[in-house]
């Protein structure tokens, strides 16, 4: 056996090892390092990982608040609907609906007006209405509002059958109601005016009043002259 493969060789070679003792592996600094090291690379992976991890869960809870306002915000404009079933209105009209039936013409008085610059139009509608019993009682002109139309039927709500009436025996007429309180009836002429129905083609089944068909287009007719 080598000298240098002796015992004695190997326990000279140890003691002069500094990282051994009596056989014994001795923990460096360099050792250490190399733990500590490895320690702390996790330690920057794990706070990373918080960190993109809060990042997320922060744009998540501000997506949510945007959209909750952006909800709440359309709700209350009416842009966004709840699903709720809304009501839908009854259409409303002010044109009196009746029934109402024809009534006996020698029992309405009227009274007849020209708004057109039609010389005599008024004469020509009383001699008419006088003609189908009518008791015709002012001819006159009044101004109107609307050009074209055919005649205005007026009257307070008494006189509302008597209204019908008229509006029966002048075609394309239309109502509008005032404030009297009596029954007689104003008929107001206008440029379309051509006369009253024949006997013959008289429609006496009971019905409503016709009225404006748009809002807002009910002529206002002027007062008459005292």
């Amino acid at each position: 056996m080598s000298e240098h493969g002796s015992p004695r060789h190997q326990r000279a070679q140890a003691r002069r090892d500094p990282t051994e003792w009596h056989g014994q592996r001795i923990i460096t600094e360099t050792d250490l390092g190399a733990v500590f090291q490895e320690d702390d690379a996790d330690r920057r992976r794990r706070v990373s990982g918080r960190r993109i991890l809060h990042g997320f869960v922060l744009v998540l809870l501000v997506g949510l608040v945007t959209a909750a306002v952006y909800v709440a915000v359309g709700i209350a404009r009416g842009d966004i609907s709840t699903g709720a079933p809304e009501a839908v209105p009854e259409p409303t009209s002010t044109c009196p609906a009746g029934p109402f039936d024809y009534q006996d013409p020698s029992a309405i008085t009227v009274n007849v007006y020209n708004s057109t610059s039609i010389d005599g139009l008024a004469g020509t509608a009383a001699e008419q209405l006088r003609g189908r019993a009518f008791a015709v009682r002012e001819v006159a002109n009044r101004p109107v509002g609307p050009t074209g139309m055919t005649a205005i039927i007026v009257s307070g709500e008494a006189g509302r059958a008597n209204a019908f009436t008229l509006q029966r025996t002048i075609p394309e007429s239309i109502y509008v109601a005032d404030e009297r309180e009596d029954r007689t009836v104003d008929v107001i002429l206008g440029s379309g005016y051509a006369g009253v129905v024949p006997p013959e083609r008289m429609d006496v089944t009971p019905a409503g009043l016709s009225c404006a068909p748009e809002e807002g287009s009910t002529p206002t007719p002027a007062p008459t002259a005292p």
